[in-house]
């Protein structure tokens, strides 16, 4: 690519059941010069469709669908794309499902009325291989896992498993970091933060950002 080669946008599938709720996040998206909402999708498994049809980046998925849901799509299309960045889309009526879209992988979480911004550099923190949840919707998600945000156990867990630089990598997970906003902060390059989150993940026993933000929220790294 040339320095006068613009980059590929970011290009998005975007799942919700609600044609104006869809709407309007599509509009939002697209204001951003790299972002492309590629396909729609009104139900699971049009999402799944879609993904076989299209060449995806980043897809959004309605945690709640008809016929497909979004946790029952996201599981089907780890299958066929294992490495595709998925991040749900929800409401705080959802918290029943919430647990349940962390274990089958999520890796965000993206709130319906969250700010215009918010939305777009969500999509481009997964675009990046970062999370995507700003941290109410990560402290929403440990409550309503009915962990203790302030658990000494893991307070005293994490302080124990973890380097000081490990501690501050994991606070920075929790606060929704993608990996080159993490490099740029600790001053490191974007390769050396990969291999450091993965071996942080290894050391919590989770498997995604989502998990370790989790963490950083119940050990107190997280306001």
């Amino acid at each position: 690519m040339t320095a006068n080669t613009p980059a590929q946008p970011i290009r998005v599938l975007l799942a919700d059941d609600d044609r104006l709720v869809r709407a309007g996040i599509a509009s939002i998206l697209t204001t951003a010069p790299d972002i492309e909402v590629i396909a729609e999708a009104a139900d699971g498994d049009e999402a799944i469709r879609a993904i076989a049809a299209h060449r995806i980046d980043v897809a959004l998925l309605d945690i709640q669908m008809p016929r497909v849901n979004g946790i029952e799509a996201l599981r089907e299309i780890q299958q066929l794309q294992p490495t595709l960045p998925i991040a749900m889309l929800t409401t705080f009526s959802d918290d029943h499902l919430i647990a349940e879209a962390v274990s089958a992988g999520a890796l965000g979480f993206l709130l319906k009325s969250d700010e215009p911004t918010q939305l777009i550099s969500n999509v481009r923190a997964l675009a990046r291989g970062g999370g995507a949840f700003s941290p109410r919707v990560a402290r929403w998600l440990a409550t309503r896992e009915q962990t203790n945000l302030r658990s000494e156990g893991v307070k005293t867990h994490v302080a124990k498993v973890l380097t000081e630089r490990q501690l501050e990598l994991l606070s920075h997970i929790g606060h929704g970091l993608s990996n080159s906003q993490i490099a740029h902060s600790m001053h490191l390059s974007e390769g050396t933060v990969k291999q450091y989150v993965s071996t942080l993940f290894d050391a919590l026993g989770v498997e995604n950002r989502v998990q370790a933000a989790l963490v950083a929220f119940r050990a107190g790294l997280v306001s």
